[in-house]
């Protein structure tokens, strides 16, 4: 039970972190020039965006999260299971920023939660 726990953290918490991010630089805006002086802008101005901070701390969770059920479960279950963030991807992108999310991209996602399944079918 714990384990499953810490998959639902490492899905939610890693995809919500991730969607905090993009919607933090959405809102600083697309980097244009890479000249160390203007990436150091952008970098401040990420940092004075809430949703960074909230992103930063959601992928921190994730990640610790993560070790946790490494200790104790097989990589090669773990990490397929995980997959089903692109589908928490996909959903967030449509619902939380407001993404078009094509239907072939749907069927990408339907086709990594079969893979999921069969692994976890065959997980012993």
């Amino acid at each position: 039970m714990r384990e499953v726990i810490f998959y639902l953290l490492i899905i939610g918490a890693g995809t919500g972190g991730e969607l905090c991010i993009s919607r933090a630089m959405k809102a600083v805006g697309e980097v244009k020039d890479f000249r160390p002086a203007a990436l150091i802008g952008v970098f401040a101005r990420a940092l004075r965006v809430l949703w960074m901070w909230v992103g930063v701390t959601l992928m921190g969770t994730a990640f610790f999260a993560l070790l946790a059920v490494l200790s104790m479960e097989n990589v090669s279950l773990v990490v397929p299971v995980t997959a089903l963030s692109y589908a928490g991807g996909a959903l967030g992108g449509k619902f939380f920023l407001g993404e078009r999310v094509t239907r072939r991209r749907w069927a990408g996602v339907l086709l990594v939660c079969v893979g999921v399944a069969l692994v976890i079918m065959g997980r012993r």
